[in-house]
């Protein structure tokens, strides 16, 4: 204390003398003996009972820096890496197999000598090991770090608070949920899109199920854009569009979930298709502080009366509104991967948007107009929920707010130099909200002197209609067109341009009505040309989400019934009890 006091000079010199006399004393020990000293000393507490942290990361230093080349060297290290993630650890009586422990897994690692791993298997409770391949080649690589990153994964999945036996009882009910999910999923319906594995995402019940393996939970892939499929193609991923994982987690107040499943097999449907679920009764079900989740993935910016529409099919387990609020686009422009982070929404915001064959589209935001309440969200990263009834209409909800996002983001572009630049554009538009979920873009004509508005309003994730408004103009057929070319690109600028094409030089009556036949043979054409547009569009670096999906060639643009009538649990407790909704959303 008395060296302390004196100054900065004496306490270095103490210092460096200390550390002579250590590395005198321990220059002919072995790192090991080294090693298992730094053990030693941070297991000896402090007298609030931690851990020294200047002890804790020597010790994890020493760890880095050995190369594990024994199998003490490698017990040592899953030892720490269990330590960091709040794991407990062991070895078995044979000291053959190190366990890292938690109250709803535990992971088994079986040893070789020399420190080689021959094994890792994930074994979640009440279930048996199962060898999980990619854990295994992370430790046979070596790359703990990276093993350690997959274990937090695993352990967040469990965040519920409460005893052991709570944690088991919620883990039982997750498990009999993602049964009756997978139940749903396999009933049968007609198929919609010729690539079955877009038309298992859109418009599968539940998406595209995978079952949880090697530690992960089960995930569902419930939206997939144009251009993600266009990404697919190329990049041969299997999955790279909206996914959401099946989880649980603690809530503040209790909620009945199943201990059982609620679909008989093999199930009864109803009129609509839906299975029809077992009412939750005391037999069947339980009390507990947890609910179900969709943990999105990426998070999804959401309209504040999609999130009400939530709560209401949830029946109130969404139950606080979300404390920050902002307009859509801006939500959109902040979560963007591509878009340059200093972009300020202060006053709204302007896009210069690149197209094929020189083409450059300019697209407008007016802050002040988005700012109204029908268009602000909020970035959604769960979504809670009790009933596996709930899920298809979420899903539906989920990619109804997607589409949207993906229509607004394709008027995004990362090439701010063009707009500083004075680029003259071909195209000029304002984007302006207008009802619920309905969108206009204000353009001018080729003359300059008129204004044209494109309304666009998304019906749902399958249904979009757009009606061209411009002086003295009428014609269905091109509104039909144009509604077409959006279902398949979902791209606000490339329609822009087809638009652009097929106006041009038009009178400002409408054409004359034609024979059927080449009517069918015209409305044959027009729909081959959009398609090898939209192609060429995406192939010469066209903006996202210019791809083609296939639609039919009579689209229904009316608006219909919620596709998913099972989950309106605003009326769910009188649809559990009597096997029928009891009214349509």
């Amino acid at each position: 204390m008395e060296a302390k006091s004196e100054g900065g000079p004496v306490s270095m010199k103490k210092t460096k003398t200390l550390m002579s006399d250590l590395k005198s004393k321990y220059a002919d020990k072995s790192w090991n003996e080294t090693f298992q000293l730094v053990r030693r000393c941070m297991e000896k507490t402090k007298g609030e009972g931690r851990v020294c942290e200047p002890i804790a990361q020597c010790l994890q230093k020493i760890n880095e820096a050995l190369n594990v080349c024994s199998l003490t060297a490698m017990v040592s290290r899953l030892e720490m890496i269990a330590k960091q993630r709040g794991l407990g650890s062991h070895m078995s009586p044979t000291e053959t197999v190190c366990y890292l422990t938690a109250d709803l897994f535990y992971i088994e690692v079986v040893l070789l000598r020399g420190g080689r791993v021959e094994d890792v298997r994930v074994a979640h409770h009440g279930e048996a090991p199962v060898s999980s391949p990619s854990l295994l080649q992370l430790l046979r690589m070596k790359k703990f770090q990276e093993f350690s990153l997959k274990l937090d994964d695993l352990a967040s999945f469990y965040i519920i608070s409460g005893d052991s036996d709570v944690k088991i009882k919620i883990y039982s009910c997750l498990r009999h949920l993602e049964t009756d999910l997978f139940k749903i999923s396999h009933l049968p319906r007609s198929l919609r899109e010729s690539d079955l594995h877009v038309d298992l995402i859109m418009n599968g019940r539940i998406g595209n199920v995978q079952p949880g393996k090697e530690g992960t939970p089960m995930t569902v892939e419930y939206y997939i854009s144009p251009s993600d499929v266009l990404s697919r193609s190329s990049t041969g991923e299997v999955s790279v569009g909206q996914v959401a994982l099946v989880t649980a987690g603690s809530s503040g107040a209790s909620h009945r979930l199943q201990r059982e499943s609620l679909i008989s097999s093999p199930p009864q449907v109803d009129s609509f298709g839906f299975p029809v679920f077992q009412p939750l009764t005391e037999s069947c079900s339980e009390s507990l502080p947890a609910t179900f989740l969709l943990k999105l993935q990426p998070p999804l910016p959401m309209l504040i009366p999609f999130i009400d529409k939530m709560a209401k099919i949830t029946d109130g387990v969404i139950a606080e509104k979300p404390q920050q609020v902002e307009p859509l686009p801006h939500l959109l422009m902040k979560t963007s991967a591509t878009l340059n982070a200093k972009i300020s929404w202060t006053h709204g915001a302007q896009f210069t948007v690149p197209l094929p064959d020189s083409e450059y589209h300019s697209y407008v935001f007016p802050g002040a107009v988005w700012g109204r309440e029908s268009w602000k969200g909020a970035l959604v990263h769960t979504v809670p929920f009790t009933h596996p009834g709930h899920v298809p209409a979420l899903l539906d909800l989920l990619r109804h707010q997607s589409a949207i996002n993906v229509l607004l983001a394709s008027c995004f572009s990362d090439h701010s130099q063009l707009t500083d630049a004075g680029l003259l554009c071909d195209l000029r538009c304002e984007v302006l909200p207008e009802s619920d979920h309905c969108l206009s873009v204000t353009f001018s004509l080729d003359d300059h002197i008129h204004l044209a508005v494109l309304q666009v309003t998304v019906v749902d994730s399958h249904q979009m209609s757009c009606r061209l408004l411009m002086p003295d103009f009428v014609d269905h057929k091109l509104d039909d067109y144009i509604s077409r070319v959006l279902m398949r690109c979902m791209s606000i600028p490339i329609t822009m341009r087809a638009i652009r094409r097929k106006v041009a030089g038009r009178t400002t009556r409408p054409e004359p009505a034609a024979d059927p036949e080449s009517s069918a043979a015209t409305e044959s054409d027009v729909i081959s040309g959009v398609s090898h547009d939209a192609a060429e569009d995406e192939s010469e670096a066209s903006p996202a989400g210019s791809c083609v999906m296939s639609v039919s060639d009579h689209v229904n643009t009316d608006a219909v019934a919620d596709r998913s009538p099972c989950a309106s649990l605003g009326v769910y407790s009188h649809w559990v009890t009597s096997g029928l909704p009891a009214e349509l959303l």
